[in-house]
């Protein structure tokens, strides 16, 4: 797949002149709506730099120079502080996505688990390294430092939704199903398979009505709470404002917890000057 991003040895990244060609007028005034919406949500406009970046990508695939000129205009900043946003963080990219980003975890439980050799399998089946995208389009692969699901190790994601357990023959399969255009459902959350555009839109702060659906925690998740719901084991009372509990767990008054601070300092302050004396002697 033709990249319109060229990543140089020295790590800089030079975006092409194709990426910055203006919007249609239709797309321009839908992003100007939705930008408004999202601006809406915060009390000073440059907050809204991180959703307004997924929103951009939601409608080119990836964070185009036209993206970063929208959205340095709409939030009053220069490119340049645009374009240091979106080259921090890796859910932003910088060169044309495929359809569904395939993160293998290789962190540590991930990889003793198997994840290493799902790398390695879905790599060579796809002949993809970290980071490429098949000619058609469709998949870009990543080796993923940890997809936060140790529980379900080892865990595949595809545009961030969850796929447990898996090994390098169902890797495969999935890759070539998602290729193929067959019906894919993640292993826990919605019933199917969003693709990158889709998600980037929800990230950037828009329902696709799908948050409700399918499995949200799965029994690997659930084992701790059922153990504490076994033994009757309840987490502390949370302490108000102004509360303190004393050592006889009897609740002070917010006046006692003052009396109690103004003592604690009075006490610090004189140990240090015990400290100086003994230091001058």
């Amino acid at each position: 797949m033709e990249h319109y991003g060229e990543q140089t040895a020295s790590g800089f990244l030079h975006v092409a002149p194709e990426s910055k060609e203006p919007y249609a007028p239709d797309v321009l005034a839908k992003l100007a709506e939705d930008a408004a919406a999202i601006v809406a949500r915060y009390p000073v406009k440059r907050s809204a730099l991180l959703p307004m970046l997924h929103l951009v990508q939601s409608v080119d695939g990836y964070i185009a120079g036209r993206g970063v000129t929208f959205c340095a205009d709409t939030l009053g900043l220069s490119e340049a502080e645009v374009s240091g946003v979106a080259t921090f963080y890796t859910q932003y990219k910088r060169h044309p996505n495929g359809d569904y980003t395939v993160g293998v975890c290789t962190n540590t439980l991930c990889a003793i688990m198997g994840g290493d050799q799902i790398w390695d399998t879905v790599s060579e089946h796809l002949d993809l390294g970290h980071d490429e995208t098949t000619t058609d389009g469709k998949i870009t692969l990543e080796r993923v430092e940890c997809n936060a699901a140790c529980d379900f190790a080892p865990v595949v994601m595809v545009n961030w939704e969850f796929y447990d357990n898996q090994t390098p023959e169902s890797t495969v399969a999935l890759v070539d199903d998602l290729r193929s255009g067959a019906p894919v459902k993640p292993t826990r959350g919605p019933n199917r398979q969003c693709t990158f555009k889709e998600m980037s839109r929800v990230l950037a702060g828009f329902p696709d009505g799908l948050a409700d659906e399918g499995v949200g925690a799965g029994p690997a998740s659930l084992i701790g709470l059922e153990v504490a719901h076994e033994h009757d084991w309840r987490a502390p009372r949370p302490q108000s404002a102004g509360e303190l509990m004393a050592p006889e767990h009897e609740t002070v008054t917010l006046k006692d917890e003052r009396t109690i601070k103004t003592e604690v300092a009075a006490e610090s302050l004189a140990q240090a000057r015990v400290a100086d004396t003994k230091a001058g002697e």
